[in-house]
């Protein structure tokens, strides 16, 4: 016997709900069950919507479950997701933690590594790309990572952010207001004529080459940076000594603004922090906690400079590569913006 329709609905309302509709297929299926509400037998409508007859009972158990939206085009659900929540959780945490090398035999996470952890702690099996899937959708990209020194203190960097002098202290004992003070960043680079190779675009399957010389002739930049005001200062020098910094410190004393006084944050190497070396008086030397260059902007200022202007060079002697270092400083100052887009730190204003 056939399922009958319910009956709180009739030919002229599926009707006008087919013409009402922007989905063919739904307005399709309502003329076929308002064929059917009119007296047409089931044989009639599968032909009127040429389809089968068994289709035609689906849409009418669709129907009297859920009305016309019932009968509305569904994507299919397709086969279920072979993790679940826990193994979601489960794999976040070993992302998080990374793989530990005596026991999972690698050093970084792949996808492939991830699958065979997945299959020994769950005996659950999955493709790459669904592996792939699942780590971008919890949020997970590959990243580079960025450097530490091996010896950092724990802690180091967020102790020295949140506990330097503040701006007020260094400005009361120089006797200045704290807006005339000046946060500067100092750090030399050496540069020479083993250069550096960079990343570029090549053809894919193909490893490109560059030139690269293997003399010793080297100098050094000394370069320091204001990133609010982008302004830099900086010299090219043979050597790398108190006499070079005390040089590099009468430089920056120049750039600071008049009436202003500098509070330069610098590493602790020997030379910045030797008794010999001549500090001028509109500069405060403020020492970063050891082993942690990451709170110094003009490393990544270096990097810049070597990426874009020093860096797939030959140089042919030390006055070339002076020149050369020359310009590319020169070239800093010239692009405020770079300087400040380089050199900018939220926690350095909170001094």
């Amino acid at each position: 016997m056939p399922i009958p329709l319910r009956a709180d609905f009739d030919a002229g309302g599926l009707r006008t709900a087919a013409r009402q509709t922007k989905n063919a297929a739904q307005a399709r299926r309502l003329l076929a069950l308002a064929a059917i509400y009119d007296g047409a037998s089931r044989t009639e409508a599968a032909r009127i919507s040429g389809v089968t007859l068994q289709i035609v009972r689906d849409w009418v158990l669709r129907f009297n479950a859920e009305g016309p939206a019932g009968l509305a085009g569904r994507k299919a659900p397709g086969q279920a997701p072979r993790l679940n929540d826990s193994h979601r959780v489960a794999l976040a945490a070993v992302l998080e933690s990374g793989p530990m090398p005596a026991i999972h035999g690698v050093v970084r996470w792949r996808l492939i590594d991830l699958c065979q952890w997945l299959w020994e702690e769950f005996r659950v099996t999955v493709a790459k790309q669904t592996m792939s899937r699942e780590v971008r959708a919890l949020g997970y990209r590959k990243l580079s990572a960025r450097p530490r020194h091996h010896a950092q203190a724990e802690g180091a960097v967020d102790l020295f952010k949140t506990a330097s002098p503040r701006l007020e202290e260094v400005a009361r004992e120089k006797g200045v207001a704290a807006s005339a003070l000046e946060i500067w960043f100092a750090d030399e680079a050496r540069v020479g004529q083993k250069n550096k190779i960079t990343r570029r675009w090549a053809r894919r399957g193909t490893r490109p080459v560059a030139r690269q010389d293997q003399r010793t002739a080297s100098t050094y930049i000394f370069g320091a940076i204001c990133p609010k005001a982008g302004k830099a200062a900086g010299l090219v020098l043979p050597y790398c000594n108190t006499a070079a910094m005390s040089l590099h410190l009468a430089e920056i004393s120049a750039a600071v603004a008049p009436g202003a006084h500098a509070v330069l944050l610098l590493d602790q190497a020997g030379w910045h922090l030797s008794e010999k070396l001549e500090v001028p008086p509109n500069i405060t030397l403020i020492p970063l906690p050891p082993k942690c260059p990451e709170l110094n902007p003009v490393e990544n200022t270096w990097q810049f400079m070597r990426d874009n202007w020093l860096s797939n060079r030959i140089f042919r002697c030390y006055d070339d590569i002076v020149d050369h270092c020359c310009h590319a400083w020169n070239r800093l100052v010239e692009q405020p913006s770079t300087i400040m887009s380089i050199g900018l730190r939220d926690w350095a204003h909170g001094f």
